[in-house]
């Protein structure tokens, strides 16, 4: 062997035993005190590495138990960190790392109420040196990661900021990365899956480069809680979540080469469910599901391409408060609570701009949003408005809307489909194409049941009318065009029905019709309003003239306080100009009535004159109002059913007062509809008579000039009714002396006067020459027909004997008398109100039935018993000593009750007298028993005059029974009364 081989060899062969002694037992244990010692210079918390390996062969390090921070609250921590370098980063000049495994790392990260973050306090950083001047950023060193491996970590994220803490815990985190360098164009794979109770579940997979920074892949979430994100919402607008879940997926494409540039392919979003509040409670929205899908996103063209959006079951809420704001507007305007608003960067760089000299910017290219298929169905929006002075509430829903094919830019149509509900039983929808810019739209829209009281709250400060009922259906074509002028035009038709309008002033009627409907309507912005006809079925209508000539329909309105008009100034648009001289043309090409009604009056008559008008049949003419030609009127209807009325003649309904020639014709009305104002003003309802009137109105530039002709047929007045304005005249006679030999009446009432002065001469009629005979007969009926039967007996009462009916020898004398005196007067008739006195006529009628109680109970006792017993129990007398039992049963099944129990000590005799008063205190005062009584004694006198006297019993009345609080007497007297036919 040559002389210094063997030590070479020697050498040679301990060289690696010695290597591998110093990497496997001295590098780590000296390493490992080494960091340990070093690491309270750069950390700030408590620090602990617990043990490192290191294989000095196969150059693979291995970290164990890592600990940054006290014990239980470690900030930084891992339980492995297990790192191989390959050989080759040796020569071949970059580092060459083939496996970085990290097992259970755990990180806290922590945000305080100042923003300031843990982890930045954990390491002791130098200070910077202001004097160092930053050197440009050189190529990165070279390094190569075949796989990095990070499992079983977890992140648990707090930040303080926001009025309620976030806290986010990921405790299952899986991290893998292949082929990580830092060449150009090394491209790693990525998949990375984390979870948490409350942060749903990220599944990333995807491809980046760091030289330059690039990534494309798949990102998703899925089920993540809204409610552990939401204060950063809530710090910004005062929103209360109530449930929210999130999921979303998305393939996209990063680009930071140069600028930031990121697309979204494929992107997916799906919330369910989701629901806000107020923080006073209210809702505001909720939502079942929203799915939206086939969406991309490019963020550099700043353009969004929405493939489908799918929402279900969407309900908002929404009021305008009293102040006329939306409260909604409210919420967003008070901002988060406990935050003031703060001067942005933005505001600063508006301020910059706004100062002179400042450059102006360009305006950046607007953000372009695509939406290819929405649709929501099932939504229900809540509306409330509170400006009015009764709050108006409607639901709109179930609404179904879908768009297709909407652009933001607006430069192309789009497809827009509505079908909603509107309140309980409304229907609207609409069909079409709109576009945004220029604004234009063609659509078809149609309503069925709409419920018009919703105007109610808005038509209340104008006008004395409750709008009960009444439902809109149409039928439009709606075409809009925008541009310097927004044309509109509609075309269609349109209904009204079941329109029922109050007069809240006099509580009663004031219009309404079963149906309304507008043929081939055609409207025109700002020109002309044409309907070719306008068909009302079954109208109805109330209309009075007062006594100075204004109507009903003028005190419903509600005085409004006039703005002063504002001078046009230089300003004024040439529209607005033409539209304050040029009104709204309006033409209908003519008005149908059917079936129609009316309640007419005209208190400038006298006496006044009603009526109720049915069967209105006719039609108007063309009416225009750039055309003022009086239209023509043909009506033709019935009074109460049978009496002919007909309207004909011209006027101008655009301006009444300039022109009318209307005449009116009532035939044959029965005078009972006026029974009301015949009861005012004469003192005495109509019982019978016809009516004819003829009413001729004519109007020249506002003077009136009217001709009315009044004929009464057959009037027979009926009682007399109590009224402050009756005549003091003794109007029966009076009728009576102002017919004719055919029996009518005849007066003609002239009417002129100035409308907006109205005099008016009426021709009055004169009574006094036959006033005193009149006044004589009126004040004393019944001697005057006493007179004409030979005699001056008080024929207006009838007496009977206390608790009887029967008419004794007196009465029928009286009776015989009235009766001849009544066969003169054929025209008058009787009226006979039965009369009972509870003083004199319920303790007789008590002791009587009382005694019928005791033969009916002791006869159908002896039948019991066999014995022989008359054929009723009329005849039959009842033994003194039977009576007291009999007794205890009457009280028992007359008076419904037991005998008193402290009754039991009396005596026989006693208890018995005992039981006798109260039956006959219950039966004395009983009503249903006087007024039988009462009843009884009116039909004797009624038959008697029937069957013995000779009357027809046509002539002769019975009364409502009245019963008398009149003191105890020996004679009842039952009144008479006479009327005329």
């Amino acid at each position: 062997m040559p002389k210094g081989l063997k030590p070479a060899l020697v050498t040679l062969a301990a060289a690696p035993a010695l290597y591998g002694l110093f990497g496997f037992l001295v590098l780590p244990g000296v390493a490992q005190q080494v960091i340990n010692r070093q690491l309270p210079r750069f950390v700030t918390q408590p620090a602990n590495l617990e043990r490192l390996e290191f294989n000095p062969f196969t150059l693979e390090l291995t970290l164990h138990r890592l600990r940054l921070g006290e014990a239980g609250n470690e900030q930084l921590a891992f339980e492995r960190l297990y790192g191989k370098l390959q050989w080759d980063s040796l020569w071949s000049g970059h580092l060459h790392l083939a496996e970085l495994q990290l097992e259970r790392p755990h990180v806290e990260v922590l945000l305080d109420k100042q923003g300031e973050l843990n982890l930045a306090h954990l390491f002791k950083l130098p200070p910077a040196s202001p004097e160092q001047e930053e050197e440009p950023a050189g190529a990165p060193f070279p390094v190569h990661l075949d796989r990095f491996l990070l499992s079983a970590g977890q992140i648990h994220f707090q930040d303080q900021q926001p009025s309620e803490p976030v806290e986010v815990r990921y405790d299952a985190l899986q991290l893998e990365v292949r082929n990580l360098g830092t060449l150009p164009n090394d491209t790693a794979e990525l998949t990375l899956q984390a979870s948490g109770p409350n942060a749903g579940r990220i599944d990333w997979s995807g491809q980046f480069s760091l030289v330059p920074m690039r990534s494309s892949g798949k990102l998703g979430i899925d089920q993540l809680g809204l409610a552990t994100w939401w204060p950063y919402v809530r710090n910004s607008v005062p929103l209360v979540l109530e449930n929210g879940t999130l999921s979303l997926s998305s393939d996209y494409q990063l680009d930071l080469a140069e600028g930031f540039r990121l697309q979204l392919q494929n992107a997916a979003l799906k919330l369910a469910p989701f629901a806000i509040k107020a923080p006073d409670g209210r809702p505001l929205a909720r939502l079942q599901s929203l799915e939206v899908g086939k969406t991309s996103l490019d963020l550099a063209e700043r353009r969004v391409s929405i493939g489908q959006v799918q929402g279900q079951g969407l309900e908002t809420w929404a009021a305008r408060e009293a102040d006329g704001e939306l409260d909604w507007q409210k919420l967003f305007a008070s901002g988060a609570p406990g935050k003031t608003p703060s001067k942005s960067a933005a505001d600063d760089a508006k301020d910059e701009a706004g100062q002179p000299g400042a450059p102006e910017k360009e305006p950046g290219k607007p953000w372009q949003i695509v939406l290819a298929d929405v649709r929501l169905r099932g939504s229900r929006l809540y509306l409330a408005d509170r400006v009015p002075k009764q709050d108006v509430e409607l639901l709109v829903g179930p609404l179904d809307l879908s768009l297709r094919d909407f652009d933001s830019l607006g430069r192309s149509p789009f497809r827009l489909e509505l079908d909603s509900g509107i309140g309980r039983q409304g229907r609207l929808k609409a069909a079409g194409q709109v576009q945004l810019s220029p604004l234009a739209a063609q659509l078809q829209v149609g309503s069925s049941d709409l419920d018009l009281r919703l105007a109610q709250a808005y038509i209340a400060p104008f006008v004395r009318l409750e709008l009960r009922s009444g439902q809109l259906d149409s039928a439009l074509k709606v075409d809009l065009k925008g541009g310097e002028k927004l044309a509109l035009r509609v075309d269609g038709r349109a209904s009204v029905k079941q329109l029922h309008i109050l007069d809240t002033l006099k509580n009663r009627d004031f219009v309404k019709w079963r149906q309304l409907t507008l043929e081939n309507l055609s409207y025109r912005h700002d020109e002309q309003l044409s309907i070719e006809r306008v068909l009302l079925e079954q109208p109805y209508a109330r209309f009075i003239v007062n006594e100075d000539l204004s109507t009903n329909v003028s005190e419903l309105l509600i005085a409004q306080e006039k703005e002063q008009p504002k001078p046009a100034g230089k300003g004024a648009s040439k529209s607005t100009k033409q539209s304050a001289t040029q009104p709204l043309g309006i033409r209908i090409g003519a008005v149908e009535i059917k079936n129609g009604s009316a309640n007419f009056a005209d208190f400038s008559l006298r006496p006044n004159f009603a009526t109720a008008i049915q069967q209105l049949n006719g039609r108007i003419g063309s009416l225009d109002n750039r055309r003022p030609k009086p239209a023509s009127v043909d009506i033709k209807g019935k009074v109460d059913r049978y009496a002919p009325v007909s309207i004909k003649g011209e006027l101008n309904p655009f301006d009444p007062l300039d022109s009318l020639d209307i005449e009116t014709r009532f035939q044959r009305v029965e005078l009972t509809t006026l029974t009301p104002y015949s009861g005012k003003f004469a003192g005495y309802r109509i019982r019978k008579g016809r009516l004819n009137l003829d009413l001729h109105y004519r109007i020249v530039k506002g003077a009136l000039n009217a001709e009315n002709s009044l004929v009464l047929e057959q009037l027979q007045l009926g009682e007399q009714v109590d009224s402050p304005d009756a005549v003091d005249l003794p109007i029966r006679l009076a009728v009576a002396l102002l017919k004719d030999s055919q029996g009518r009446i005849a007066i003609d009432l002239p009417v002129q006067g100035d409308l907006n002065n109205p005099q008016f001469s009426v021709m009055p009629i004169v009574w006094q020459t036959l006033r005193n005979l009149v006044v004589r007969a009126a004040q004393a009926p019944f001697k005057f027909i006493a007179g004409l039967a030979g005699g001056d007996a008080d024929l207006s009462q009838v007496e009977f004997g206390p608790g009887s009916s029967e008419l004794d020898a007196a009465a029928q004398r009286s009776l015989d008398a009235l009766g001849k005196a009544l066969k003169e007067r054929p025209q008058l008739r009787l009226e006979i109100e039965g009369t009972s006195v509870q003083a004199s006529d319920g303790p007789l009628m008590a002791e009587r039935r009382l005694e019928r109680e005791y033969r009916s109970l002791y006869y159908r006792i002896l039948q019991r018993q066999g014995e022989r017993v008359p054929a009723s129990a009329d005849g039959l007398k009842v033994p003194e000593d039977e009576k007291g039992p009999l007794l205890e049963g009457i009280y028992r099944s007359r008076l419904k009750q037991q005998p008193p129990v402290e009754w039991k000590e009396l005596g026989k005799q006693e208890r018995t007298t005992r039981l006798r008063e109260a039956v006959l205190a219950s039966w004395s005062d009983n009503t249903l028993l006087l007024r039988q009584l009462a009843q009884a004694r009116a039909a004797s006198i009624k038959a008697y005059l029937v069957d013995q006297a000779g009357l027809d019993d046509q002539r002769i009345y019975q009364l409502d029974v009245g019963i008398s609080e009149a003191p105890a007497g020996e004679r009842i007297s039952v009144p008479l009364q006479l009327a005329g036919e």
